[in-house]
């Protein structure tokens, strides 16, 4: 497949601001490829080291729903360029979104793997869907042979979804009426260790009845499978009314962690949720005081572990009122605190700081370096940049 260069835009950050050197490369760049807006990035590495780059691509305008297409690009050079887009899936002049990408190692049957897309497809606006008037649905495509090639969509909202939909499909008849649904954004997670090792979980958001002042119609809450994708199940929603787009990762002794949008915003901050058993019910959920956000989406990723503790890394738009400030942070004691930061982006300019820098998902490139993918300058590219967060200094 032959390689797109594409210019890279350099920028130099020194002295006290925090940063290292920092390269961002344009990925999907709004009004090219005929579409008029790219949105909603995921990105995933491959076991022979390509990372994979997805997003929504919106043929029409950049709102949330119409003719909407799933991209994907990919770089084998650790991100400095991309191949030209792929079509991962579509659903006729309607709605596909929301890509969430993961690769089941543990499956025997696929030694070399096997790459699970999650996604959302959608037949009216979400304002529309939230009054009963339209159903969103539940779909997964895999590839064997990382990302070349594509299965045919498997429809799996039964498992992971409660419509109340009839009309559209006689077995979504749940009486718990749930509305609007969404995935993640961003990655999925396969447990790496531990009594779940090999599950496969999928963060996810639903509205359930009809619509409530602030959002509170609105609940984070996940699905997950055991046994690679033949089957799948529903995890325990967030008691926390509002919660809404969310990202997971695994903590130590069996334990995972939601990290979600609060999307009624009189609390902007991220809400944090804890699992003792695999993310199947929650044992609790607080706001964290460390980690402001503008009620936008979030990306949470294990980059590696210290004295038995998972580190992780978080990355979102760490601004109470804009979506701006895009920061990746580090901690080494499972989130209890976040002791390295860097602002990957900011601007003080009054015509771009609303969304400056929005919806991001990271990826360890390799031990030395996170990569984020993220939407930059009022969401007229999506772009990709690294930083060597062992190496770099921290921000406080």
């Amino acid at each position: 497949m032959k390689k797109i260069n594409i210019l890279f835009y350099i920028l130099f950050f020194c002295g006290n601001s925090g940063f290292s050197q920092q390269i961002n490369v344009p990925v999907f760049i709004s009004g090219t490829e005929g579409y008029k807006s790219f949105r909603i990035p995921a990105i995933i590495k491959t076991p022979s080291n390509d990372l994979l780059a997805f997003c929504e691509g919106r043929v029409n305008s950049s709102g949330d729903f119409g003719d909407i297409d799933i991209v994907m690009r990919r770089s084998s050079d650790n991100g400095q360029t991309w191949s030209p887009i792929k079509v991962i899936a579509t659903y006729d002049s309607l709605q596909a979104g929301n890509p969430a990408p993961v690769f089941d190692m543990s499956d025997p049957a696929y030694p070399k793997g096997r790459l699970f897309l999650f996604y959302n497809t959608g037949n009216n606006h979400e304002s529309e869907i939230r009054n009963g008037k339209g159903v969103r649905e539940v779909w997964y495509k895999t590839s064997l042979d990382n990302g070349f090639t594509w299965s045919a969509g498997v429809n799996i909202t039964t498992q992971t979804h409660r419509p109340m939909q009839p009309t559209a499909n006689s077995l979504y008849n749940f009486k718990e009426d749930w509305r609007h649904y969404a995935n993640t954004p961003g990655h999925a997670l396969q447990v790496a260790t531990g009594l779940y090792k090999g599950r496969i979980f999928i963060p996810a958001n639903h509205s359930a009845g009809p619509p409530q002042k602030q959002g509170e119609d609105y609940f984070a809450h996940s699905f997950y499978s055991d046994d690679h994708g033949a089957t799948f199940k529903l995890s325990e929603k967030l008691l926390l009314p509002g919660s809404n787009e969310s990202t997971a990762a695994e903590l130590s002794n069996n334990r995972m962690m939601l990290n979600a949008r609060n999307q009624k915003g009189d609390i902007r901050l991220r809400i944090v949720a804890i699992s003792s058993n695999g993310g199947v019910s929650w044992d609790t959920s607080y706001f964290d005081q460390q980690l402001p956000d503008p009620v936008c989406e979030g990306s949470i990723l294990n980059i590696g572990v210290k004295n038995k503790k998972q580190i992780l890394a978080f990355s979102n738009a760490a601004d109470a009122k804009n979506r701006n400030n895009l920061t990746l942070r580090i901690s080494f004691d499972e989130g209890k605190t976040w002791t390295k930061n860097w602002i990957i982006d900011n601007t003080t300019d009054p015509k771009m700081m609303s969304n400056n820098s929005a919806y991001s998902d990271l990826v360890l490139v390799n031990k030395q370096q996170i990569g984020i993918l993220y939407e930059k300058d009022n969401y007229s590219k999506i772009v990709f940049t690294t930083i060597h967060w062992k190496k770099a200094s921290k921000t406080n």
